[in-house]
């Protein structure tokens, strides 16, 4: 079988199944194989005396003639796709091959190409007098495709001035999410419920365009709250700015700030500005910013109410016998009981950067935080554990005043700040009378575990969970509260 023909057909079959077997399985390694394959139909095609450049000589058989004009079509248009599969791979690190838009227009005027050549080489078809006929044909063709057509060259220009790319957060007309895709006709977004929503090339072109993710470690969080016109804007400023100091997960620049936005007869608006380095944590930064705002208005004695109705007389309450109910460590006990150890709890005041309790300092008390901002720096010396910032309404020292667990930790303050003070002294009394208590107690810390090892813990914990803890706390109570039982 030494017909040129034979093997030029039979090298063309070879490269279908190739293609369509997606063998070899590397891109690369299956590029270089269809090249090979490309190589030896230009040789037979050539050596044979067949030109893809001239029309087929006609032969005896006209079998053979149909056979010689399919080879050579046949080369036309697969030059034609290993042209662009070579791009693809010279441009593999680039936006290009990300990016389908320019890779799918390239491949169809490239494919239109070799179509045009092959009609006007191989088949001898008058290519001026086909483009002249089908003039009418693509006026008809280009009507009826009008909003296909304006979506490609809405997406060239997006592709050109590129304002967003894969894997960018962007709100487009409206609509926030992940780009996952970008091709000839629309841009692809993989909103936070999880959906996709496909917008129109001709619609982002035309719509603004928001990109979360430019500059790519800076992202904002904004909240906004209206507060009764009562309140002094100085007093309310200063507690929002207390809360953005306790605030951990934001970032200290671009620095945060509270500004009054707008005044009316009904309400003060108030926005609050935060930063955070990851587009996945605004969702977090913004719960936190609420709570924070909320507890630090509160205890700088502004009540967030309905502005609709008139103001209801303030409670008086017991604001000692309030911070303590929020205390975990004491939710066993009754009221009654929790206003009587109130009443024996004392105030401390601290100006901005005073030491308030020192790595090595004996804590078996309690501190809750009336106001302002305290930071906790890990002083065991291994720099793993980062700072974190306790805000009004937050304790620390539970198993220092329960069963005299060093803090082990720094406490300074961020601002001034207010906090009262527990001794352990105050609580021994209804370990006594109750002893069912201490041991809910211990069986409610030994749950705060790691909060234990981070900051209270002695090098003597257990490491195992549930009752070994507990015994050991409860051992450690009867100790420091000299109780017998």
């Amino acid at each position: 079988m030494k017909d040129p023909l034979i093997y030029g057909l039979l090298l063309v079959a070879l490269d279908i199944v190739l293609w369509r077997a997606a063998f070899p399985r590397r891109d690369l390694l299956r590029l270089v194989a269809r090249l090979l394959i490309f190589g030896l139909l230009s040789l037979v095609l050539f050596g044979s005396g067949l030109s893809p450049l001239t029309p087929p000589a006609p032969e005896d058989s006209f079998p053979r003639h149909i056979a010689a004009q399919f080879l050579e079509v046949v080369w036309w248009l697969n030059g034609a796709r290993l042209l662009t599969l070579i791009l693809d791979a010279l441009f593999a690190a680039r936006s290009w091959h990300r990016d389908r838009l320019f890779q799918d227009v390239f491949g169809a005027i490239v494919f239109l190409a070799a179509a045009v050549a092959s009609l006007g080489f191989v088949l001898n078809i008058p290519i001026g007098g086909l483009a002249a006929t089908s003039g009418a044909l693509a006026i008809v063709v280009g009507l009826a495709i009008q909003s296909t057509l304006s979506d490609v060259f809405a997406g060239i220009v997006l592709n050109t001035t590129e304002p967003y790319h894969i894997g960018n957060w962007v709100n487009i007309d409206g609509v926030e999410g992940r780009v996952t895709e970008m091709n000839w006709r629309a841009t692809h977004l993989l909103t936070s419920q999880g959906n996709i929503v496909i917008v129109p090339n001709n619609v982002a072109a035309k719509a603004k365009i928001v990109n979360n993710s430019r500059p790519s470690a800076l992202h904002g969080v904004s909240i906004t709250l209206e507060i009764s016109p009562e309140e002094r804007p100085a007093v309310v400023l200063a507690a929002l700015n207390s809360a953005l100091a306790n605030a951990s997960i934001v970032l200290g620049a671009p620095e945060p700030y509270a500004v009054v936005k707008a005044a009316s007869a009904n309400a003060m608006h108030y926005e609050v500005m935060a930063y955070v380095d990851d587009m996945a944590r605004k969702t977090q930064a913004t719960n936190e910013l609420y709570d924070l705002c909320y507890r630090h208005l509160y205890a700088a004695g502004v009540e967030l109410r309905p502005l609709g109705v008139p103001a209801q007389p303030r409670r008086d309450v017991d604001r000692r016998q309030q911070l303590l109910s929020q205390v975990r460590l004491f939710h066993a006990l009754e009221d009654d009981e929790v206003k009587a150890l109130s009443t024996r709890m004392s105030r401390h005041e601290y100006e901005p950067g005073q030491v308030i309790v020192s790595s090595d300092a004996q804590t078996d008390y309690l501190l809750v935080v009336e106001s302002g901002v305290v930071k906790v720096e890990d002083a065991t010396g291994s720099g793993t554990s980062p700072a974190t910032r306790l805000g009004p309404g937050d304790a620390i020292g539970e198993a220092g005043v329960l069963a005299g667990l060093p803090i082990r930790a720094t406490l300074t303050a961020l601002t001034a700040a207010a906090l009262y003070r527990l001794d352990k002294v105050d609580l021994t009394p209804v370990l006594k009378s109750r002893p069912e208590i201490g041991q809910q107690m211990c069986h409610v810390l030994s749950g705060q575990q790691d909060a234990l090892r981070k900051l209270e813990n002695e090098p003597s914990a257990p490491a195992e969970t549930g009752w070994a803890l507990t015994n050991w706390l409860r051992d450690g109570m009867r100790r420091l509260h000299d109780l017998t039982t």
